[in-house]
């Protein structure tokens, strides 16, 4: 029986570029805004302004968003307006709205180096590679210390599966965004594109001592350790991937791979079962049906 191993590439690529930059609006309205208070035709759009943060904080996506586009439209020239406009529609998903949002605060603003962080993010996630590209290198160009322009950048050179930039890019992103777990667990995803498992094993160590809750950096431990036959050690990967998210169905697969090897095939059902299910519950066909067969696999040995 030949067993394949599913390398997970994490849903979701630019989700550093929200939890980086969400804290960037209090640090943005400060220039722009400090040289228009005493303008008293934009008093009601900094209100407005204000009034969408305030919403954002309280999770009222939708309160945020109408109070944003208030403001952008009595001061177009607001370009934190625009920017957290950007950022509220990327939270509900709307990928185009956001991108749009985010170049007009790069128009209101040349300077403002996050905008243009987070419009080569949305790009990138439109899988507009060059593009993202150019803007991420004007963003380092006006702030070479940004962390997450690098992670993104590092994300597009991943895509380019250019991993040498790309890991240079991530390891720029770790130096300056020391709390995020994200960067060091990219490189590890490239070092296991080019096989290099011992690298790739301590980049996710790395990261899950940022956030000892990362589902996917435990899948990956564990798929190292499974390609070294190291079963326990896979196990245990997958347990704690499963416990960091227990709706996470790779970490079920992954464990069914190892009772399969370990010849303990009820549990392999068992386990092999539920990761079926979830897949299906997340639309996920492909992989369904890969837990479908190995499923009957383990219920032929059983």
């Amino acid at each position: 029986m030949r067993l394949s191993f599913f390398k997970y590439r994490i849903a979701g690529l630019v989700s550093l570029m929200l939890i980086m930059s969400i804290s960037f609006p209090s640090l943005a309205l400060s220039p722009p805004v400090a040289s228009k208070l005493a303008q008293s035709n934009t008093k009601t759009a900094v209100d407005w302004l204000n009034q969408g943060l305030q919403a954002i904080q309280a999770g009222k996506v939708q309160d945020a968003i109408a109070a944003f586009k208030q403001a952008a439209k009595l001061d177009p020239t607001l370009a934190p307006a625009h920017y957290n406009l950007g950022l509220a529609y990327r939270q509900t998903g709307q990928l185009q709205p956001s991108a749009d949002a985010f170049y007009r605060a790069t128009q209101a603003d040349p300077k403002f180096a996050p905008a243009f962080a987070n419009l080569g993010g949305a790009l990138l996630e439109g899988n507009n590679l060059q593009l993202a590209n150019d803007y991420l290198q004007h963003a380092l160009k006006l702030d070479p210390k940004l962390g997450f322009a690098h992670y993104n950048l590092g994300l597009v050179r991943e895509q380019q599966r250019d991993c040498e930039k790309a890991i240079a890019s991530f390891k720029k992103a770790v130096e300056y965004s020391k709390n995020a777990p994200e960067p060091p667990y990219h490189i590890g995803m490239c070092y296991l594109q080019e096989g290099k498992l011992d690298p790739a094993r301590s980049a996710f160590y790395q990261a899950l001592k940022i956030n000892p809750k990362y589902p996917e950096a435990y899948y990956n431990l564990g798929s190292i350790f499974f390609q070294q036959s190291k079963l326990q050690e896979a196990l245990e990967a997958f347990r704690k991937s499963a416990e960091a998210n227990s709706n996470y169905p790779n970490a079920y697969y992954g464990a069914g791979l190892v009772f399969i090897q370990l010849q303990q095939y009820g549990d392999a059902v068992q386990v092999l079962q539920f990761a079926r299910d979830l897949y299906n519950a997340q639309k996920n066909p492909q992989w369904a049906k890969n837990a479908e067969q190995l499923l009957q696999q383990a219920q032929n040995f059983k």
